[in-house]
């Protein structure tokens, strides 16, 4: 009963990381359709108020931890079913998943060595000049899209796993 009690918090672990990181994209996506360049007037509002700047923190805390959860609870979901070396070397049944977990590998890395550092610099979490902060706008914003336009491949194949597996035989 143990291992199943473990298997059950590590899904709902992993499905509510995955709503938190994987929605974030898609509201921002919703609330910021196309791309906007940093501006200075942006510093001139409430953005250099202490409460907003701890709330800017939080939320990208939130959402970045959010994607090592999902990240970590699905690898150990993988590895308790033995399924992890089948799913990362995308051998048999479990190459849907795997070709799930590296495309979550990509995501993750971009949101920690791309998105994450590059966004640090236009919160102003990061002294940077005001041309190093339009330059970073525009990679964060890629970054993002470049990870919302990877959830739909994701999604898919990590309900083609166990539940459409004829595009996979």
């Amino acid at each position: 009963m143990d291992g199943l009690l473990v298997d059950l918090l590590l899904r709902w672990l992993h499905f509510f990381a995955g709503i938190v990181w994987i929605g974030h994209n898609y509201v921002g996506l919703v609330l910021v359709p196309r791309f906007l360049p940093y501006t200075p007037e942006q510093d001139k509002q409430e953005v250099l108020t202490s409460s907003y700047m701890g709330r800017a923190w939080r939320e990208h805390s939130v959402f970045r931890y959010a994607s090592i959860v999902a990240w970590v609870t699905g690898i150990l979901m993988l590895w308790r079913q033995e399924q992890l070396v089948d799913a990362l070397t995308l051998t048999g049944y479990e190459a849907p998943i795997g070709a799930g977990a590296w495309i979550g590998t990509i995501m993750v890395l971009n949101v920690w060595l791309v998105m994450w550092p590059h966004q640090k610099k236009v919160l102003g979490f990061v002294p940077a000049p005001l041309e190093e902060r339009v330059r970073c706008s525009r990679i964060t914003f890629l970054s993002a899209r470049a990870n919302t336009v990877l959830s739909i491949p994701l999604l898919y194949l990590m309900a083609a796993g166990p539940h459409a597996l004829f595009p996979f035989d």
